[in-house]
């Protein structure tokens, strides 16, 4: 060896030891000022940081860029985590924030170009049938196993995610890396429940006691006494319901968002009902067979003629006159306002902003007066359905992406959701992933601020609030006929049962085009001939047929008793 090779890798060595050396000093600031607190010990923390240091070194240098939807926790990902990915890796992150339809229009895009537009997506597990049947989104359990395994972390513990299940294929494959989650669940005054003329009154009319309604017949008579019995509270007009109506796209999030599952239209089966699901689409193995009733679907069965009856009568008699012209994003703040008394549909996406100091929904020791619990069930659900939504914003990643960008944008993907660092982006979000940071002493502490958000992510409960599942083959093509068909019944132009037969009768299109152009392999749809309604309504399970009490007895629960079930491991 010549002095000069001899220097230059004497050279080498000294630069590589000066950057580790920035590196960890980037990292030791970062685990101190901002990473805390965490489930790890610092030291853990350090270890999982030194790791990322040392596999980053091929990469350093490099930019790239990932893509999510506008929400707090990842806000909190492209302002803070991207800095201190970058600082600690060497690698550059640009992390764009778009609305939700934006995402899904990006990655829809690079996969019928094949044109590399993002490294990276946190893209809703809600379109895992969608990636898992059509072969352009990587496999991750085969990348963490074969490609990618010199660059998975090894205290990534997959098995910490409460997500798992809602990302994972029929073939048992994991699809995508849960990044955040929130369910919908029953928001209400637990203040006002408390108040004992209040209690007295309502059991006086309703003959059962004020409390959480377990059912809808308790919640439409929860509905009916704040709005019509109250009226007032504090001189303040109080309403017993809030919801949105307005003819747009997120009124089709309203609807896929589980609303016929808690109705109980689909079958038993967690995460999703089978054969059945909660959209109405019936399965045969892991091939749609049809949506309609007349090919053994539910999306038109009386069920989900209920649930649309029932959402359209609430928001007219119970909920304010401006309710029904509003979008989901407006609708949103107005429970806050504090005269709502109770909402079926709220998403705890919302707690971070309810939960602040100086609203009408706060007191003065910053403490909430509202609570959230799991959301009331129609008539014809049964135990073991699926009761509610979870969104679970997740990790996806494009075959067409070159290997040297994938694997620098999954090891981002990893730091974001790393225990070092998952924790604080969950008390900065609150949108939980890990069941070890869910039972940190830092959530408990945290919890009485947050009206019950920690207590249910850490309940039996919880399994029964997830995504939509891999019944929906295409959740892009699927989902926008949900609002266009929905919306028709808020203008009167048809009536609930037509709106839904048009519906299925759509869904059902888009399938046979699937399945003529036959590109979704041994999952794509393959359409069960047409048969009576009567036929399907006969046979055991779903689509169900029309009850004869569509209100049986309202049925509550005291909020105080149930956390104290969760406490103790039951559900209820």
């Amino acid at each position: 060896m010549t002095l000069t090779v001899v220097m230059a890798f004497m050279l080498s060595a000294s630069v590589s030891s000066a950057d580790d050396a920035q590196y960890k000093a980037a990292a030791e600031k970062w685990v101190d000022s901002e990473f805390q607190p965490s489930s790890l010990s610092k030291e853990a923390q350090m270890k999982e940081m030194e790791w990322f240091i040392k596999t980053a070194e091929p990469f350093r240098g490099m930019d790239i860029k990932v893509v999510s939807e506008t929400i707090a926790t990842h806000e909190y990902e492209s302002k803070v985590l991207a800095k201190a990915f970058a600082e600690i890796t060497g690698i550059k992150v640009t992390h764009d924030l778009l609305g939700e339809g934006d995402v899904i229009e990006k990655i829809q895009t690079q996969m019928q170009s094949g044109q590399n537009i993002y490294d990276g997506y946190i893209n809703d597990s809600d379109l895992i049938g969608t990636h898992m049947r059509y072969g352009f989104v990587l496999p991750l359990s085969d990348f963490m196993a074969g490609d990618g395994k010199d660059v998975t972390l090894p205290t990534l513990d997959i098995d910490d995610f409460i997500g798992k299940s809602f990302t994972t294929g029929p073939d048992g494959k994991l699809y995508q890396l849960p990044d955040q989650q929130f369910a919908n669940l029953y928001w209400f005054r637990y203040d006002w429940f408390q108040k004992p003329e209040l209690k007295a009154k309502f059991k006086e009319k309703y003959g059962y006691e004020l409390g959480v309604p377990v059912n809808w017949s308790a919640y439409e008579d929860i509905a009916d006494f704040f709005t019509n019995v109250v009226k007032e509270i504090d001189g303040v007009r109080v309403y017993g319901h809030m919801d949105y109506g307005k003819k747009s796209p997120d009124l089709g999030w309203r609807f896929t968002d589980a609303w016929l599952s808690m109705a109980g239209a689909g079958d038993k089966g967690l995460p999703n009902g089978k054969p059945v699901d909660e959209w109405g689409i019936r399965v045969d193995g892991c091939r749609p067979v049809g949506a309609s009733v007349a090919r053994g679907g539910a999306t038109n069965g009386p069920a989900a003629v209920y649930a649309l009856t029932k959402y359209m009568e609430w928001l007219e008699k119970y909920a304010p006159p401006e309710a029904l012209g509003m979008t989901f994003y407006e609708s949103g703040p107005v429970p806050a306002q504090g005269h709502i008394a109770q909402q079926m549909f709220w998403y705890t996406a919302f707690t971070a902003d309810m939960a602040k100091a100086g609203t009408p929904v706060v007191d003065d020791k910053g403490l909430p007066k509202w609570r959230m619990a799991p959301s009331p069930h129609g008539p014809y659900w049964e135990e073991g359905m699926k009761l509610g939504y979870q969104d679970c914003g997740s990790w996806t990643f494009l075959k067409s992406t070159p290997e040297k960008r994938l694997k620098a944008a999954w090891l981002y993907a990893q730091f974001c959701v790393a225990k070092t660092t998952s924790l604080k982006k969950t008390i900065v979000g609150l949108t939980p992933i890990r069941e070890s940071d869910l039972m940190t002493d830092a959530m408990s502490e945290l919890a009485p601020k947050l009206g019950g958000l920690v207590e249910f992510y850490r309940s039996p409960a919880r399994v029964a609030w997830t995504p939509t599942g891999t019944n929906v083959p295409d959740y892009p093509k699927l989902a926008q006929l949900w609002w266009q068909n929905i919306g028709e019944t808020l203008s009167g132009e048809v009536t609930p049962q037509k709106a839904m037969d048009n519906l299925a009768a759509a869904m059902d299109k888009v399938l046979a085009r699937l399945e003529r152009a036959d590109v979704l392999g041994a999952c794509g749809p393959k359409l069960n001939p047409e048969k009576s309604r009567e036929y399907w309504l006969s046979q055991p399970g779903a689509p169900k047929a029309k009850l004869d009490n569509e209100k049986p007895q309202g049925e509550t629960v005291s909020y105080d008793e149930l956390v104290k079930a969760w406490r103790e491991g039951r559900a209820r």
